[in-house]
């Protein structure tokens, strides 16, 4: 299951990360990335009502419940649905649950050691962030060079036109968030997610 959902991902390249505190908001901005072609995505877990948008959502697309800091946010969002964790640490409590539960675990990581930390504890996806505050697509290179075995995910506060370059560079995926739903309209937001997965797919 963990290999099927981190394939999507590299197949998808682009991961958009829904942040909003309001969860009809989130399930608006969510509908509105899937009838633009997208099939995986996360739902940041901003407050306790946002479970009930990862269980409407999640009966449409794989849903990843972004921002787990802690063991009752994972169990309460894979309640809800989540077929994916993800953190913007790495903690081995959140590791072992993963590993519990058999749901994918993606890590945060912003050091070498903290990537090959958290590969040498097999999760399979590795996100690098903050990537804009690391130094960008330049940071995944010069990281992948010495570690090309690390499965990562460029995220934080990476616009559209950049996806490319995180992709050039070596990563499997990259995350956005506000650059693809801020200011737009459900139209806009869905002809954004088809104009990016055209784009990458060449």
């Amino acid at each position: 299951m963990t290999k099927n959902l981190i394939n999507l991902l590299a197949k998808e390249q682009v991961f958009p990360i829904i942040r909003k505190k309001d969860p009809q908001q989130v399930v608006d901005i969510a509908h509105a990335l899937i009838d633009g072609g997208i099939k995986i995505l996360e739902i940041n877990v901003e407050n306790p009502t946002i479970y009930s948008a990862i269980e409407e959502i999640s009966k449409e697309v794989t849903v990843c419940a972004g921002g787990i800091i802690t063991t009752l946010q994972a169990e309460s969002a894979i309640d809800a649905g989540a077929k994916i964790l993800s953190s913007p640490i790495f903690h081995m409590n959140l590791v072992k649950l993963s590993k519990n539960k058999q749901i994918p675990f993606i890590a945060g990581a912003s050091t070498a050691n903290e990537a090959y930390d958290a590969w040498k504890v097999r999760v399979p996806l590795i996100k690098l962030y903050p990537i804009k505050a690391l130094g960008g697509a330049l940071y995944v290179e010069d990281l992948l060079r010495p570690m090309p075995f690390l499965n990562v995910l460029a995220q934080g506060n990476v616009k559209l036109s950049e996806v490319p370059s995180y992709i050039k560079a070596g990563a499997m995926a990259v995350g956005v968030g506000r650059d693809f739903y801020e200011g737009c309209s459900f139209a806009e937001i869905s002809k954004r997610a088809e104009y990016i997965l055209k784009e990458l797919k060449g």
